[in-house]
């Protein structure tokens, strides 16, 4: 199989999701002429904004108002104030944050990664087999690289620190989830990107996976603890907010499990009665 047999699918993928998000948000005369990389990270920064706004104004709306003290108590609600600075910060580094999945769609439709086109070409048993190892390394990727950025004091205090001045329930919000140091986002998405030079991944689900952080951090920030085992909710990392030194984990608790830094919500409960 020649290089262009293999690349031409994934060009003809991202050109198209280009053409559908572009297309719908913009006059062609003012995207059409831009190169294709270009295009790609206008497409990736309008559909990542379009994702934070959406799950952060449904959500939060669901939450503060129409369930208004049932999941939270009216003191644990964050002011206005709080979620425009998140706001704020979030759309600074928006730009930045859109530069990974360019870049790696770039290395995609080069060849230069494992990547598959189509399910058909490794066949279904294949294709879950490598989501799985795909998502424990990607799990074990990000809690390495969220602990580093606690435990080497130069990258919390220039980095991470950004983050972490929502450390209390009535200052995080659905909409701390992307309030980060551009550089701090894009080194704990990195584990995405260095995978596919490691696993065969279908690229579809790839570019899927990166949208769902946009989804998952806004969860993830809301202070509910959704008790569903063995999933990185709210109850987790609101704790790791507090303390600092547990829950690094992302979407499960395993890796906190495995390396001794996880904390139950229900032990915090418990200390408090």
């Amino acid at each position: 199989m020649d290089n262009s047999s293999y690349t031409n699918p994934f060009l003809d993928e991202t050109s198209f999701f280009n053409r559908i998000v572009l297309g719908a948000s913009l006059p062609t005369r003012m995207w059409d002429p831009l190169p294709h990389v270009l295009q790609t990270w206008l497409r990736n920064y309008i559909a990542a904004v379009f994702i934070y706004f959406v799950s952060g104004f449904f959500w939060c709306f669901y939450i503060y108002y129409l369930k208004h003290n049932v999941y939270l108590p009216k003191d644990a609600i964050p002011s206005r104030q709080a979620m425009l600075l998140q706001i704020s910060v979030a759309m600074k580094a928006m730009p930045w944050y859109c530069a990974l999945p360019t870049i790696s769609e770039f290395m995609v439709e080069s060849g230069w990664t494992r990547c598959f086109a189509r399910i058909g070409d490794v066949s279904w048993l294949a294709y879950l087999e490598y989501s799985v190892v795909y998502l424990v390394i990607v799990e074990f990727g990000i809690y390495w690289m969220h602990r580093e950025l606690h435990d080497i004091k130069p990258l919390y205090k220039y980095l991470h620190a950004t983050h972490h001045i929502y450390n209390k329930e009535n200052t995080l919000s659905p909409f701390a989830g992307l309030a980060f140091h551009p550089l701090d986002g894009i080194l704990q998405a990195v584990p995405h990107v260095i995978t596919l030079f490691l696993v065969p991944t279908h690229f579809k689900t790839h570019i899927f996976l990166l949208f769902v952080e946009a989804i998952w951090t806004a969860n993830i920030h809301d202070c509910i603890h959704g008790k569903l085992w063995p999933v990185m909710g709210a109850g987790y990392h609101t704790i790791h907010h507090i303390t600092y030194r547990h829950n690094y984990g992302h979407f499960t608790v395993w890796m906190d499990w495995m390396f001794g830094t996880l904390r139950h919500p229900l032990d915090d409960d418990s200390k408090k009665i």
